[in-house]
């Protein structure tokens, strides 16, 4: 019975492991700063100071971007198993794959026709 699992519990032992070494080395690998100073505290890009943090606001037109994002992105995931089993389940597997798709290209022309996936500031 051992050899069935052992398997998984190497690999929830990895699963396991590299999170907790990530954390102990940036630790152990952290450079101390000898003096604290303001400006060590603030965020830069490109070596540019931006100098204090302001409140960002975003539009909905980002949110429902991202969420058609990942929308789409998940029926994606949902197309690879059919995929991989499309052969043995003959022509019923493809006309539920074209099913599949035909549901996606509907949606995707609602989005499209309701603007949302046009950027506006």
């Amino acid at each position: 019975m051992l050899d069935r699992w052992l398997p998984f519990l190497i690999y929830g032992l990895f699963a396991l492991a590299i999170p907790v070494s990530m954390i102990v080395m940036s630790f152990v690998l952290a450079t101390r700063p000898t003096r604290r100073s303001r400006a060590r505290g603030l965020p830069f890009e490109s070596g540019v100071s931006q100098g204090p943090l302001e409140q960002q606001r975003f539009t909905i037109s980002f949110y429902l971007t991202a969420m058609l994002f990942i929308v789409f992105d998940i029926e994606i995931v949902f197309l690879y198993p059919l995929a991989v089993v499309l052969e043995q389940l003959a022509w019923f597997g493809f006309l539920e794959l074209l099913f599949f798709i035909a549901i996606l290209a509907v949606a995707y022309v609602y989005v499209w026709r309701k603007g949302a996936l046009e950027w506006r500031r």
